[in-house]
């Protein structure tokens, strides 16, 4: 999506993944091999400008590397913080954005002091590496601590207060290299088993003061970062105030919908951010839902009979939960939507009361 975005500004476009049948092969060269493969790396660097990449699981090593040679955007610093959930928190404590309360576990007895001094039920976290619901367990009583800690004590871990949020919510920003910044209005996510499932925007839940101060801080982290192209903030809405709970330094799925929903996307808007180019105007062209496909390809006929409905397919192989695509509704309020997502829930398996 991104190379998508990018081709129509004239920009050209190599890709590096450690897996030969990745999708964006289908769109450009493809260099495919493991991530230490230095060879391989500077094969990929030749003649480029600049680097982005798109997910977190990158190890720094390889990321260092590439940056020794090319610039990368978002900075190094902002992916190793991201990359590590204590250091995330940390930072987050640091700027004066708040957090739900949490503690490093390192062994049986950190995990039982933990729970002494947070309480239950709390979420048991793999520090790295864990995404869309893995490297979790929720604690709920006494007898779940000592399972937990046999199913991810093998990991540096982080406990946290288990957070009863009323509404999940997202932020998006962008900044260019000079400092310059635009922000999406807040999204408001719905996930089931740990993965996002619906994305609304602009958030219904959101008044201006809360969409204001989901924006400052996540104009804070952009600041201390001194951080070039998009950053998601992940937050928890609890009676009236924010907690944050993670950010990814990449273009992020709850602003899928910007590509049809809002005058210019979140991924052009990550290309023009890290090639110094103005920022688009992120303004919202009425309202969005976006739904993650999962699992299975829906009949095209279906989505595309919908009147304000847009298909967006990855190439990728369809496995159980696997997000394979995304569809778009846009309107110019949530109550023309609201008939038209039923068909789309159907046309996608999921029952009427799941979302």
């Amino acid at each position: 999506m991104l190379a998508l975005a990018g081709y129509q500004l004239g920009v050209e476009f190599r890709f590096f993944d450690p897996s030969s049948g990745a999708p964006v092969g289908q769109i450009g060269q493809l260099i495919a091999a493991d991530y230490g493969d230095h060879d391989a790396l500077k094969r990929f660097l030749d003649g480029l400008d600049v680097v982005t990449y798109e997910f977190e699981s990158i190890p720094l090593s390889t990321v260092r590397f590439v940056a020794d040679r090319v610039k990368v955007f978002p900075p190094v610093a902002a992916l190793e913080i991201a990359q590590d959930r204590l250091l995330e928190k940390s930072l987050f404590q640091e700027l004066g954005i708040p957090t739900p309360a949490f503690a490093p576990v390192d062994s049986l007895d950190d995990l039982q002091s933990a729970v002494t001094r947070i309480g239950l039920p709390l979420v048991l976290k793999t520090r790295r590496m864990g995404y869309d619901g893995k490297g979790q367990a929720v604690l709920r009583d006494e007898a779940s601590v000592e399972r937990a800690w046999k199913q991810l004590g093998g990991s540096r871990l982080l406990a946290e207060k288990y957070v009863a949020f009323q509404h999940e919510l997202s932020v998006i920003g962008v900044r260019d290299p000079v400092g310059r910044e635009v922000f999406y209005p807040p999204i408001e996510n719905l996930h089931r088993e740990g993965v996002l499932r619906r994305s609304i925007a602009p958030a219904p839940s959101a008044t201006l003061e809360t969409a204001a101060l989901a924006i400052d801080y996540s104009r804070r982290l952009m600041d201390r970062l001194e951080y070039v192209g998009v950053l998601a903030l992940e937050l928890f809405s609890v009676d009236g105030t924010l907690l944050a709970n993670e950010m990814a330094p990449r273009v992020h799925n709850s602003g899928h919908w910007t590509i049809e929903g809002a005058e210019t996307s979140q991924f052009e808007n990550h290309l023009r951010a890290i090639l110094s180019l103005p920022l688009g105007v992120t303004t919202p062209r009425g309202c969005s839902v976006m739904l993650n496909i999962l699992g299975h390809i829906p009949p095209a006929e279906s989505v595309l009979a919908v009147e304000g409905a847009h298909l967006h397919l990855y190439g990728k192989a369809p496995t159980e939960k696997r997000k394979v695509g995304h569809l778009t509704v846009v309107a110019q309020t949530m109550e023309a939507i609201q008939p038209r997502l039923w068909p789309l829930q159907e046309a996608l398996g999921i029952g009427r009361d799941e979302l």
